[in-house]
């Protein structure tokens, strides 16, 4: 097979690579991108959109659910609502391949040359990818790693059989009766949220104090008052210990749990998810044939995602977190320009991060106590409760929050936790981006009657001067 030269080279088609790698072709710059599956990665083919997708699906099932006995408070009524998990995940991949053609469309549009198969390290400047008619030699001036994540294994709670992660999850033909979920985080939560308001008895075991541990107490009240509502058990303080093969009456399988207060308990489960955490893929492509220094099990990088070894650059999950799609895309449409040429670096205010609960969370730059840590702030909050277009959506419960300097206004962070809030992180995002203050929300007309309207009450709050509540 005739060996391949080329400028640049991209190792992982998710987000944060093949945007670098369209936007070096839209500059001309000749471009190779290399995928061993399809092209979207983890985000787009088992992540985010397969799971926001069925996110969606659960909510208006839920809607529809309490529709049925003449329970909507909106005086529709329906008969029944039933659910074909099938039919939902059939859909939900309709709206994955559909993307992963568009994917495809738009490297070629860019004149991105795609190697299907697996990179491996030769050298610094030369990989070779395993395809299906052979190896294919690759040499590239320039190399950028975007080889993700992969779901954190547990030795204890190997994935097979009963045991699956998000992937699996998100592929099942039928909701199970009961669901563990090994993990409180964002990703358990999400789908555990999901898969209760779709009929299954879900237990969420988290060995921390709380759920959503990385968000402040304040903001996850909400979601945690929404998760009784919903039936959801949640134990915090415990641990899980591994698989029983004899649950409840002896049928089926459980989880063995150590509780807060060292009791040994089983937790019946048709499917036990675990989501304990995502750990880079560093293995199998040839880390130990180049010599990058590493930030743990990261890959080290600085300002300009640069690694320790010069005409080497890696963005998005490998090099740590935050590992959102949003950030290995920004680094990766960076990458592309230097490479052309152009001067940029990685100077962000804020990447803003939600979490697809219900409600919805959603936070951008820094929360009340990091932002207390560097000197005193003024904080604004306006709930949901005094929303008119929250009220009439039946979302009233969270707020908006936003966190500013004492002394000069400046706006450091932004929260918000409700219904649908997601599409606020916007707005949020460009705040903080273009240094506002506090006065500069305030001043600026928010379009009534919309869920917006609360970013600009909390910021007239923090300034001592709110209208509506």
């Amino acid at each position: 097979m005739k060996e391949i030269s080329c400028k640049l080279l991209v190792i992982g088609a998710g987000p944060g690579g093949y945007v670098c790698a369209i936007r070096a072709g839209q500059l001309g710059v000749d471009t190779v991108i290399v995928e061993a599956g399809k092209p979207g990665g983890t985000c787009l083919n088992v992540g985010c959109i397969p799971s926001k997708a069925l996110i969606h699906a659960a909510e208006e099932f839920e809607k529809v659910s309490h529709m049925a006995g003449g329970k909507s408070p909106l005086g529709i009524s329906i008969a029944s609502a039933t659910l074909d998990l099938a039919r939902t995940i059939a859909w939900k991949d309709g709206i994955v391949s559909r993307l992963n053609s568009g994917v495809s469309g738009l490297l070629k549009k860019a004149k991105v040359k795609i190697v299907q198969g697996w990179a491996t390290f030769r050298d610094g400047k030369t990989v070779e990818v395993e395809t299906e008619t052979g190896v294919q030699v690759i040499r590239a001036e320039t190399i950028v790693i975007a080889t993700g994540s992969a779901p954190v294994e547990l030795p204890f709670l190997p994935f097979g059989g009963s045991v699956i992660s998000s992937t699996e999850a998100l592929a099942l033909s039928a909701v199970p009766k009961k669901l563990a979920v090994v993990g409180g985080g964002y990703i358990g939560l999400e789908l555990g949220v999901a898969f209760a308001k779709m009929g299954a008895k879900v237990t969420v075991v988290e060995a921390l104090p709380r759920v959503l541990a990385q968000y402040d107490a304040e903001l996850t009240r909400p979601v945690v008052k929404r998760l009784a509502e919903l039936g959801v058990e949640v134990m915090t303080g415990a641990k899980a210990k591994g698989l029983s093969t004899q649950g409840q009456a002896g049928k089926g399988d459980a989880l063995l749990v150590e509780t807060s207060d060292g009791k040994n308990v089983k937790v019946a489960a048709d499917k036990i998810l675990v989501t304990v955490g995502r750990k880079p893929v560093t293995e199998g492509w040839g880390l130990d044939q180049i010599d990058l220094n590493m930030a743990g099990k990261f890959i080290r990088i600085d300002d300009q995602c640069r690694t320790s070894m010069r005409g080497i650059f890696a963005i998005g999950d490998v090099t740590g977190e935050p590992m959102l799609a949003h950030r290995a895309m920004a680094q990766g449409e960076m990458i592309a320009e230097i490479v052309a040429g152009h001067k940029r670096n990685w100077d962000k205010r804020a990447i803003p991060a939600v979490c697809f609960t219900d409600p919805e969370l959603l936070t951008a730059g820094l929360s009340p106590e990091e932002a207390r840590a560097l000197g005193e702030v003024k904080i604004g909050m306006f709930p949901f409760a005094a929303n008119g277009r929250a009220m009439t959506k039946l979302g009233e419960d969270g707020f908006v929050r936003v966190v500013a300097r004492a002394d000069n206004h400046l706006v450091l962070g932004i929260q918000a936790v409700g219904q649908g809030v997601s599409e606020l992180s916007a707005a949020f995002g460009l705040a903080l981006e273009m240094g506002a203050r506090l006065e500069d929300i305030a001043g600026t007309i928010h379009a009534h009657p919309t869920q917006g309207e609360g970013f600009q009450e909390a910021a007239l709050k923090a300034l001592g001067h709110a209208l509506h509540i």
